[in-house]
């Protein structure tokens, strides 16, 4: 059974559909990454998922129970991190966290072991006795995941959660996600696609409202890609490699590399690939072939091709 099934999700204001009759599901222990442009829908379909917004239409089901019907259950097994953060900078961060699981109705027997675990598991043992006003951003982000865990929810919804980080607190906040993912259902938006490629299994587009792509990265640049693009290293005649080239039945497309001599780029027929026959065309003309190497969208690309 799936851990979160959205079936037709709407969200209106006025007349704009800031989310437009999307429908997913996120299996338990998968991380799943929310990716699009500013303004695409992701937090307001992220708050609807933690019931901190109605929606206007569809259904919303998280670990078996219906948004409509059981909201104050849905909270129980949700961790939330906004993408704002709000802590209470002038508490200490045991403080916080005890607060934080009493208000999520931690029983008090549990609450100072629940309080380090969070502590440990967030690599926050060297700095829990400090006030939340004298960390870092990154260490700021670790007391936010801490306080989402600290009900110990079966599903996380992480918004922007690397937002303002460092390279070094990135990959901090990176491993311990892919260290939650094996044991929670994620969601996390971001807007660095490298660390939705690294972080997640699964990735989601979202652009005006509605989801324009859904797989793996793999996936989803094998699906953009759709003609195959090699770069190739002949030493030769230019004017006749380049005029061979594109005479080959396979080839739609042959330019030269602007900062490379010898080099060009060959973009072949869809559905076709123009290895064979290159190798082929530079033994027939006993040219050598010192290079020939696939060109891989990057999942750049595929952003850009779906949300534009």
């Amino acid at each position: 059974m799936a851990s979160i099934v959205v079936e037709n999700l709407t969200k209106k204001y006025g007349d704009q559909k800031a989310v437009d009759d999307i429908s997913f599901d996120v299996k338990p222990g998968e991380v799943v990454g929310f990716l699009g442009p500013n303004g695409a829908g992701k937090s307001t379909t992220m708050r609807m998922i933690t019931c901190y917004m109605a929606p206007t239409d569809g259904n919303i089901t998280v670990e078996g129970f219906r948004a409509g019907e059981h909201p104050e259950e849905i909270k129980k097994k949700i961790g939330y991190l906004p993408e704002n953060n709000p802590l209470y900078t002038d508490m200490a961060i045991i403080d916080y966290l005890k607060f934080c699981a009493d208000i999520q109705g931690v029983p008090k027997e549990e609450v100072n072991s629940r309080v380090h675990e969070m502590v440990d598991v967030c690599g926050l043992n060297l700095e829990r006795h400090k006030k939340i006003n004298e960390l870092s951003k990154g260490f700021r982000q670790r007391v936010g995941l801490a306080q989402a865990m600290i009900h110990d929810p079966e599903v996380l919804i992480l918004d922007e959660p690397t937002s303002g980080l460092d390279p070094n607190q990135i990959v901090e906040i990176r491993n311990l996600i892919k260290e939650l993912g094996k044991e929670k259902t994620v969601i996390l938006s971001s807007h660095i696609l490298s660390e939705v490629e690294a972080t997640c299994d699964r990735i989601l587009i979202i652009n005006r409202g509605k989801i324009v792509a859904d797989g793996t990265s793999d996936t989803l640049r094998q699906q953009a890609q759709g003609q195959e693009l090699v770069s190739v290293n002949i030493e030769g005649d230019k004017a006749k490699v380049k005029k061979a080239l594109t005479g080959l039945a396979s080839v739609e497309k042959v330019n030269e590399e602007e900062f490379r001599t010898g080099f060009y780029l060959v973009q072949s027929k869809p559905e076709m690939s123009s290895r064979k026959d290159i190798f082929d065309l530079c033994v027939k003309n006993k040219w050598y072939l010192l290079e020939m190497t696939g060109i891989e969208t990057k999942l750049e690309d595929v952003f850009r091709e779906v949300t534009n």
